[in-house]
């Protein structure tokens, strides 16, 4: 609960009207309370996480590295909750995959099998019967509601999609690194994970075929930069669309995809989404910008990586997964 994720997740169930907290975990601050850490926290006192008592727990969510998560999962499983993973651990369904990609063997493959991707618009119904979700990470959850309608549709088919994304540090975790530093991060804004590298790419790929209709894209070129400000990513993503009378259809095929969900808005032509309009909320704001002369569609989408990208995604699927109604503590 020490972590950026961890206390955004805190401040969202404390307000929760059909949520009571039954513990918050942290290893080397057990036994203090959670403000000593974050001034602004509920005074709740942190409790060693191999302690717990998780019997009595409806829900267990975890907020902690890739690699820490997997045993901890298998304990809530075991003892009845429904374990919603806001780490890497239980995103990607191929144990292969898991392994190239983030270094070394999952302990328990079953569970990559087992679990929902918990992208929370495009995964609805598979999310009500849940005992387990992966919550996408922010770069996908950014990236994915602006293309799902489309890829859906079949309307990407084959192509080579560009994503040049960018993201506010607090997307790097509270870990001390020379790296965010104030001196380091301020002023300035750094390219990262250059290449067909950074470790979102296989959840993005993965995701992008799953909700592919007909002949999937060739795949993304995914360019992640940090800029200085505390939260929110942008993401802007280049589609090659050649024939120039798609594009109204893919503007309105987003607003009409996303007309009733409560956390996404495509805004009106003309309007540019921004940080301004989701940071501090579950928002998804995306904004379309064709660009004929060089049959290219622009495609912009904004979000809060604490929030939609993280802990407000994983309440969203708590509500879905419970039965309660979607919006609950996140207005």
């Amino acid at each position: 609960a020490t972590g950026y994720t961890g206390l955004e997740l805190i401040r969202i169930l404390t307000a929760h009207p059909d949520v009571t907290v039954a513990f918050a975990t942290a290893r080397s601050q057990a036994g203090q309370p959670l403000s000593n850490v974050h001034p602004a926290a509920p005074p709740i006192t942190l409790a060693d996480p191999e302690q717990v008592d998780l019997s009595g727990a409806d829900v267990l969510f975890l907020c902690l590295p890739h690699g820490a998560a997997q045993q901890l999962a298998r304990a809530g499983l075991d003892a009845g909750c429904v374990v919603i993973d806001l780490s890497a651990d239980h995103r990607l369904h191929d144990p292969a995959d898991y392994q190239k990609w983030y270094g070394g063997e999952h302990a328990h493959p079953d569970q990559l099998g087992a679990a929902v991707y918990g992208l929370t618009e495009h995964r609805r119904e598979a999310v009500r019967g849940a005992r387990l979700i992966g919550n996408p990470g922010c770069y996908p959850t950014s990236i994915l509601l602006a293309l799902g309608p489309l890829l859906a549709a079949g309307l990407l088919d084959g192509a080579t999609i560009i994503a040049d994304s960018k993201s506010g540090t607090s997307g790097a975790g509270r870990t001390a690194a020379v790296a965010q530093l104030f001196a380091e991060v301020n002023e300035n804004l750094r390219p990262y994970s250059v290449g067909h590298v950074h470790r979102h790419v296989a959840e993005i790929e993965q995701e992008i075929s799953a909700l592919s209709k007909g002949t999937t894209p060739r795949g993304i070129v995914f360019s992640p930069h940090l800029i200085p400000v505390t939260r929110g990513i942008i993401s802007t993503l280049y589609l090659p669309v050649t024939d120039h009378s798609q594009y109204e259809t893919i503007a309105t095929l987003l607003h009409q995809a996303y007309a009733a969900e409560p956390f996404v808005r495509v805004l009106p032509d003309g309007q540019t989404a921004t940080l301004a309009h989701v940071v501090h909320t579950n928002r998804c704001a995306i904004s379309v910008h064709p660009v004929p002369e060089r049959d290219t569609l622009i495609v912009i989408s904004a979000i809060d990586n604490l929030v939609k990208g993280a802990a407000g995604q994983a309440v969203q699927n708590m509500n879905v997964r419970f039965g309660l109604p979607e919006t609950a503590g996140l207005q």
